[in-house]
């Protein structure tokens, strides 16, 4: 309040001497950002710097396995916002796959050209998805908490998948993640419960347009799906 009254105190006085002065900044223009705000900036508007790191992160990439452990994350921002904590018990892995839709060998008889389904056939699932499962079946004891896309070129992506070890002493004593270790959380990512296999469902969603999405598109499709052989009148 004492700064108020001095700096009205102060402007009175240069208005009337005809001299400007700027107002002071409000609260909220003060306040610094986070660490993170700006690690994110930097992966939404990349500098010269980062485009430069990315492409010499990719040739590391493209000669590494499907699947790598990594010991810290490349996007801290990202995977902190996901759940991850560098504390015992969570896993980071690194999972490559190939871009695109799917690729079918071409028939050799049966089947004429036209009926052979070879092109545009695309999975019904996301790519990330898939990376996520692929890494859950190689860590048969881990779950799967998230993951989030890190860098990809003209024919693979990389993700890095966030685990969880729900047998760990340390996440089961953590309040805010061992509701992980419930059995009924168990094979989640193979459930499309993780945020890429619920945006594969389409359960972002919401609203208008959304009305055959919950619980599911086939349960929705069995439960108003008409009969083939309709129910004769009932008796009255």
């Amino acid at each position: 309040m004492l700064y108020i009254k001095l700096y009205k105190e102060v402007s009175l006085k240069s208005n009337i001497g005809n001299v400007a002065i700027a107002e002071p900044e409000s609260e909220e223009s003060r306040m610094s950002k986070s660490v993170y705000s700006y690690v994110r900036d930097q992966w939404k508007v990349p500098s010269d710097n980062l485009k430069a790191l990315q492409k010499q992160r990719l040739i590391s990439y493209r000669r590494e396995d499907a699947s790598t452990k990594i010991d810290r994350p490349t996007r801290i921002d990202r995977a902190r916002s996901l759940g991850y904590k560098a504390k015992q018990g969570y896993v980071l892995v690194r999972t490559r796959i190939r871009r695109g839709g799917m690729r079918k060998h071409a028939i050799t008889s049966g089947r004429r050209a036209k009926r052979a389904g070879i092109s545009k056939i695309t999975v019904g699932k996301n790519l990330q998805m898939i990376a996520e499962e692929r890494t859950s079946k190689k860590y048969p004891n881990l779950e799967i908490l998230n993951s989030y896309w890190v860098a990809e070129d003209g024919r693979y992506k990389w993700y890095e998948i966030i685990l969880v070890d729900p047998n760990h002493p340390v996440i089961m004593s953590d309040s805010k993640i061992n509701w992980i270790c419930n059995r009924a959380h168990k094979g989640r990512v193979h459930r499309a419960l993780t945020s890429a296999g619920k945006k594969s469902r389409g359960l972002l969603n919401k609203g208008k347009g959304a009305e055959k999405l919950r619980p599911s598109k086939r349960k929705h499709m069995v439960k108003h799906k008409q009969s083939r052989t309709p129910h004769p009148p009932k008796k009255t």
